[in-house]
């Protein structure tokens, strides 16, 4: 590793704590289409991309 250098943290990690301390959601550093920038906006967002509303527990009756 070079000096001056910080790996990065997990994605969702860092789009919880980008919310955390008040930066706006178009703060995401990765790329548009990227698993990355999914991954941060999961975290900033606080719920996975592809999880869809949750249903009435009577919903599959």
């Amino acid at each position: 590793m070079t000096e001056g250098h910080q790996p990065r943290l997990d994605p969702i990690l860092e789009g919880a704590h980008a919310r955390a301390i008040g930066r706006p959601k178009d703060a995401c550093p990765y790329p548009a289409g990227s698993s990355e920038r999914r991954a941060w906006f999961e975290g900033y967002d606080g719920a996975p991309a592809d999880d869809g509303p949750d249903l009435p527990m009577d919903a599959g009756r």
